[in-house]
């Protein structure tokens, strides 16, 4: 018998003062059997630094032809690519040639590092691609926050956000691994 997603309900509140962006996002996360708290609570963050009125997620991590979350314009192009954790190299070169940019979103203090050593010299060829970082110290920290139904905040200024629930209060800083010369 095949298990069931997890649902959650996630009120996130933005106050992006790099981008002058402020607003209010209900969110719906359905969490695949596999994936761990760690990683749903890197793509809420994920999302929290991307917003856009049209932001949505995929269908997730079951589904190889989708990002985590995407960006499509009216015309159903994609705009944005966003996916969360070690995309192989193909799965890159896929994304940059679908679509106009390219954001990951890596974790795992021990994979991460690993992973990027492993591609960086690749990277440069995709020219609309940026990689981002966080600490899994960090995103931990939240996990306290993480319930069916979750009010987040993030006030987000260089590169750093202030995520606090009413369990928790946490500064996440999301480091640059590669950005591209757009």
């Amino acid at each position: 018998m095949a298990l069931n997603a997890t649902i959650y309900k996630v009120n996130l509140n933005i106050a992006d003062l790099d981008r002058q962006y402020f607003a209010d996002h209900a969110l719906t996360l359905a969490q695949h059997p596999s994936e761990t708290d760690l990683r749903l609570m890197v793509r809420i963050l994920a999302y929290g630094f991307e917003a856009e009125e049209h932001l949505s997620f995929g269908r997730g991590i079951s589904t190889a032809d989708e990002p985590d979350m995407w960006q499509k314009s009216l015309t159903g192009d994609i705009e944005h690519w966003i996916d969360v954790g070690l995309p192989s190299l193909e799965r890159l070169k896929k994304a940059c040639g679908r679509s106009r940019r390219v954001t990951v979103y890596a974790y795992g203090d021990r994979q991460a590092p690993i992973w990027f050593e492993q591609i960086k010299n690749e990277l440069p060829r995709f020219d609309t691609l940026t990689v981002y970082s966080f600490s899994n110290q960090s995103v931990q920290s939240l996990l306290p926050s993480l319930s069916r139904v979750t009010q987040l905040q993030m006030t987000i200024q260089d590169q750093e956000a202030l995520v606090s629930s009413e369990k928790v209060s946490v500064t996440v800083i999301r480091d640059i691994l590669f950005a591209s010369d757009r």
